[in-house]
């Protein structure tokens, strides 16, 4: 079990304005922010909340309405009582992440993936017709199929960064990639810098391999051009820091959609080299562009070799179930992720290693098909957004997967509880940050089809005016972000 505690202090920060959350009773109102927090990953599975005494002081209450409260979630599954360990956080089965909204309509906003390719069941049809070619071997591949690797070699290769198949090691996923670099690269107690707001299951990697976050604020996509303030705020953290490693998305950050100048490549790149920390970039979605003014090379190609390592894969292009995603790095580091790889895992599916060497050379096709989408799906979404609330600012980004929507009051997470009974699921702004921060933001994806965005704001239209009259977060109250 997790040595994971929760202080009753940090859990009052991460509950916000409960008392807004909804019309029903004090323990049952609590209850369903606490299952929230569970459900979206803010309170982490296995983690010890606070008793019952210390929670009922922090907040003012009753114990015996905290008591109920946590009854109600042992009930609904979401906690359970070890003896000595109080209440532990926990998910209800196996492998669902949330219960199944009561309403007919169950749209899943929280994932921001597009569809499968259409192609892509002809394309696996191939891959299995190569397969016997393959079964002479163990099928146990540490490090990836050399055509693979040659392909992902020649994609960075055209994009402008000249690569060697030995520069490459193929994952289970980009999220994989980054578990494993953080299991080399960072030791316990060591500082990592990463952007605010993020990729959760980025600094939930980190955390989990012993890193000191030091969170930086990432630009809006709409400030001006270079993200200066950014890229300042990015050399400061590197030299009071001295971290051993950043995690960056420089091309459409999620959840922001920013996308860093080549000045500003140059600028953290210099930083990192003279501290000796190594960038961890995120290149899921570099090549997701509609319109944007410049075309950056990778990031890696902006500084001296092994500052940057790059991680891509083929979920935000292909399909998110095709679980293949690699990393880009200098040999001798390659080497040693290959070294540490066997306790975590024994390699990678051979099978969806054929069925991704076979689309490489189609990137290009791929990539206009997906940029026609994520523009049609932009642009609808803002239009239906402007229409349903006009109040709310709605960045026009130029890329990526998703928009980071400022909703003008700090009830994101409110929003996100109100939306469940409208069978929306969407990920609250507080997902993306640490400490309970971003409750004045809702991220949205721009890559599911336009009948799903249209059912989707409609739900969200219904969520927000059930909301109306309820009580929100002073924000002065919110934790800052620093």
């Amino acid at each position: 079990m997790s040595d994971a505690t929760l202080s009753a202090r940090a859990l009052e920060t991460l509950l916000g304005d409960w008392r807004g959350a909804a019309r029903a009773a004090a323990y049952l109102a609590l209850a369903e922010r606490v299952r929230l927090l569970i459900l979206d990953g803010r309170v982490s599975v296995e983690t010890r909340l606070p008793a019952e005494r210390e929670l009922a002081e922090r907040l003012g209450l009753s114990r015996t309405t905290v008591t109920a409260a946590y009854r109600h979630l042992r009930e609904q599954g979401l906690l359970r009582s070890v003896r000595g360990s109080g209440s532990v956080a926990r998910l209800p089965g196996a492998p669902a992440a949330m219960p199944v909204p009561p309403a007919a309509l169950h749209l899943d906003l929280s994932k921001a993936a597009p569809p499968a390719l259409p192609w892509l069941a002809e394309i696996a049809r191939e891959a299995a017709d190569e397969l016997p070619a393959h079964l002479g071997d163990s099928g146990f591949d540490p490090i990836g199929t050399p055509a693979l690797r040659q392909a992902i070699a020649d994609r960075y290769a055209k994009r402008g960064l000249p690569t060697s198949p030995e520069q490459i090691m193929v994952t289970i996923g980009a999220q994989h990639a980054i578990a494993l670099l953080s299991r080399v690269l960072v030791g316990r107690g060591d500082r990592a810098v990463i952007e605010a707001p993020t990729y959760p299951h980025a600094y939930e990697a980190l955390r989990i391999a012993g890193a000191r976050l030091v969170p930086v604020p990432v630009s809006p996509h709409d400030a001006d051009p270079g993200a200066v303030a950014e890229v300042d705020a990015l050399e400061q953290a590197f030299a009071r820091a001295n971290p051993s490693v950043a995690y960056l998305m420089p091309d459409f950050q999620n959840p922001t959609g920013r996308s860093l100048d080549e000045s500003a490549r140059e600028r953290v790149l210099d930083a990192a080299a003279r501290q000796g920390t190594v960038i961890l970039a995120d290149e899921t979605t570099a090549e997701l562009d509609i319109d944007r003014p410049f075309s950056p090379l990778p990031l890696a190609a902006y500084g001296p070799p092994g500052t940057a390592v790059l991680i891509g894969s083929v979920g935000k292009t292909v399909w998110g179930g095709v679980r293949i995603g690699w990393i880009r790095a200098e040999p001798a580091l390659i080497r040693k992720l290959v070294a540490v790889r066997a306790p975590g895992d024994l390699g990678t599916p051979i099978l969806e290693q054929i069925l991704v060497t076979r689309l490489m050379p189609r990137m290009d096709e791929i990539l206009e098909l997906r940029r026609t989408e994520l523009r049609a799906g932009r642009d609808r979404l803002e239009a239906l957004i402007a229409d349903a609330f006009p109040d709310w600012h709605v960045p026009r980004i130029d890329g990526g997967i998703a928009t980071w929507i400022g909703i003008g009051a700090p009830v994101s997470s409110q929003l996100a509880l109100a939306a469940r009974s409208q069978g929306l699921l969407i990920a609250a702004g507080p997902r993306f940050g640490i400490d309970g921060a971003f409750e004045r933001f809702l991220r949205l994806p721009i890559c599911q089809t336009i009948p799903e965005t249209e059912a989707a704001v409609q739900a969200l239209r219904v969520a927000w005016e059930s909301m109306a009259g309820m009580p929100v977060v002073d924000a002065g109250l919110l934790p800052a972000v620093v």
